[in-house]
Order: C-alpha cells, then structure tokens, then sequence
C-alpha cells in the first residue's frame, strides 16, 4: 500500500492522502477580493486528487500585501468575495481548504511578478512598508517604517481578524505564514531583526512576535481548528536564522498547541546561497521532525511521484507540498496514484478518463453508457 496515498490526521481533521497543494501566490485580486481567476484557478486544483488545498498568502491588512493584487482578509468585502468563491467551487469537491495568513513587512508595495517585482515608490502608487527594523530588504531600496509597540498590538489584532474571518466562511486549517522573508520571518531572522528592545537581540526576544501572534489566533478560533506554521528552515545566509533556531521555535509552538511545521527556506536577503536540488529542503522538515515529533510538511523540488513516496515511507516528513509542480500538471496526484498502485478521488464526470488498466484507479466504480 502506497504511504504517500494513506490517510493523515491533522488534529480531528482527516485528509485522505498525504499530498499539499502549497500556497502559491497569483496576484490576481482586486482591492484584495478573490474573483473569476481565483474560482478557475481553486476549482481545478480541488479536482486534483490532492489531500489538503492551501490558499495562497493572504493579507491581513492593506499595507501588509507584497503587491495591490495580493489576495486579502481584512475587510467585509475581502470576505464576501471568497466566500463566494469557495460556495461555488466545494460544490464538486469534499478536499480540505487551509488559508494562509500572512503581512509582507518589508517586501510589501512590490510589483507583480510579471512587471520585475521591485518595489513601487510612493510618487507612483506604492506605500511604505513596516516591519521590525528600518533596514530595507534591497540595497538602494528606502527603509521601512520601524513597527512600535501601537503597531504591533494593531498587527495581532488583524491577524485574529483575519482568523476570525476564515473560520466564519468555513475555512478548515490556519497556516500562519512565517517564512520567506515576510513580517514574522522578519522578526525570527538577525538578518533583518536589529531592534534592542523585547522584540530584538536574543533568540528568545526575535521569537516573541511571531509566537505573540499565534497565541493570540489560537485564542480566537475554535480549538477543533488545526492551526500549523510556514518556518524559512534557514536563511541559506552566514550568521542569520538556521536550522537550530528553527528547531527551538518549533518546540515553543509545540508547547503551544501547533498542529504543524511547513517547512520552506530563504527568502530573508539576496545574499542567500541555496543549493537548488531534489528534496533540498526535506532535510530541514527531516531534523524538525525528528527533534520535535511534531507534524511536518516537506516541500521544494519534489515533482516525482516516487520520490513524494518515499519521503513519506523513510519517515522524513508526515505530508509533501507541490507548488510549480502541480500547477504544471493539476492532474499531478492522479499520475502519482496510477503509478504507485493506489487510488485517488476524482469527480464522477472525470470517470470513464481511465486509461485502459487502471479500472480501480478511482475507486470501485461502475460507469455505464448509453
């Protein structure tokens, strides 16, 4: 029987397999609603066989999008729209949706990937950033506002705002983004955190916010709510965040009830070194694991349906995350079904695209035809 294709749970959540659609960003709402783009692109990958869906990074305020396209939660209109979105596309799918909660501190007021990605000045539309340092991400880039304790408590409440509105729309999992570069990483990373107060200096003291934060979700939601962590494993930069540091946050959140580690990497500063191969970041979620026994989700490079197996089967990591992977073939966990011999969930019109051969591949089931 096919590991990668057994059931997992995630608190009192049962997914049917081990398989993560990761969060990936497409930068395609207006004024921060999900729209047409986002009910084609969600409706598809929630026919892909997968076990759990994750929701792209999404704001939890105006300044905290990486650009003015960014998917968002902070407004009644934000959540009208992906309520919307989500009634129409969970007709046809019984998959798990987790959303990603998340404030791109510094690298906030970009442009769209498309465009070259740098930040937008105000003189031409953008906004100044926030994050725990007046230290900008790029050399020549202006510095970001510094956050005081007045933004810092404004910034918990948005994200248990944002919390409260993804459960109100029945969102299943929380995953608080923590990794990337972005606010939270922000504050974990000496790279970017050079503040001399509670929130700076120490190991202890950069962890404060990021764990501050996710006391004050777990508070607001329902326990029954798995709420887990994206952590950057290591800045792949000399003398910034690293894996020892990661596995120390991981316990804290561990004594705080998080129900798993996503386990990325980089993302802090150009300056980073990543050695791009196959399972080049499973190693991280690997020590995590094995340091923490907590739930780990591996991603990164992994695009074979055999290696996904056996990352779950050695014990290296509990669930895989596909990105690039599975948008290049959103029918990615059907492929990986049929050749390690297991079973997936499609939808019954899918059905009779059965290769020849592979009868069982969706199940027990009897198609007729007229």
């Amino acid at each position: 029987m096919s590991k990668l294709f057994s059931p997992y749970s995630l608190g009192g959540l049962t997914l049917k397999n081990r398989i993560v659609i990761a969060p990936m960003c497409q930068y395609s709402a207006e004024d921060g609603n999900a729209g047409d783009w986002h009910q084609v692109h969600l409706g598809h990958l929630l026919l892909s066989g997968a076990g759990l869906l994750m929701l792209e990074a999404t704001a939890v305020t105006a300044e905290g999008r990486i650009t003015h396209r960014d998917l968002s939660l902070w407004s009644d209109a934000n959540e009208s729209a992906l309520q919307r979105v989500l009634t129409s596309v969970r007709r046809y799918s019984s998959m798990p949706i987790a959303i990603q909660l998340s404030h791109a501190g510094r690298k906030a007021s970009s442009k769209v990937p498309w465009e070259g990605g740098q930040l937008i000045p105000l003189e031409q539309g953008g906004w100044t950033p926030m994050a725990p340092s007046a230290v900008p991400h790029l050399a020549g880039e202006p510095a970001p506002a510094e956050l005081d304790q007045a933004g810092l408590e404004r910034l918990k409440r948005a994200f248990v705002g944002a919390a409260e509105r993804a459960h109100r729309i029945g969102i299943d999992v929380i995953e608080l983004h923590a990794a990337h570069g972005y606010l939270l990483h922000q504050f974990l990373s000496p790279v970017s955190n050079h503040r001399t107060d509670e929130y700076g200096g120490s190991l202890v003291n950069r962890m404060r916010f990021p764990l501050e934060v996710f006391d004050a979700i777990r508070a607001a939601v329902p326990s029954s709510m798995p709420i887990g962590v994206r952590i950057s494993g290591t800045d792949w930069v000399e003398n910034g965040w690293d894996i020892d540091q990661s596995v120390v946050f991981s316990s804290a959140l561990k004594d705080r009830g998080v129900a798993f580690i996503h386990v990325s990497s980089g993302g802090i500063s150009p300056l980073q070194q990543i050695p791009l191969a196959p399972n080049y970041q499973v190693g991280l979620a690997e020590r995590i694991r094995n340091a923490t026994g907590l739930p780990t989700i591996a991603v990164g490079l992994v695009t074979e349906a055999k290696q996904a197996e056996d990352i779950v089967a050695e014990g290296r990591a509990d669930l895989v995350a596909l990105a690039r992977a599975i948008l290049y073939n959103p029918r990615w966990p059907w492929h990986a079904a049929a050749s390690l011999g297991a079973q997936v969930e499609a939808p019954p019109p899918y059905w009779r695209s059965q290769p020849r051969g592979m009868s069982q591949l969706f199940g027990d089931i009897r198609i007729g035809q007229r």
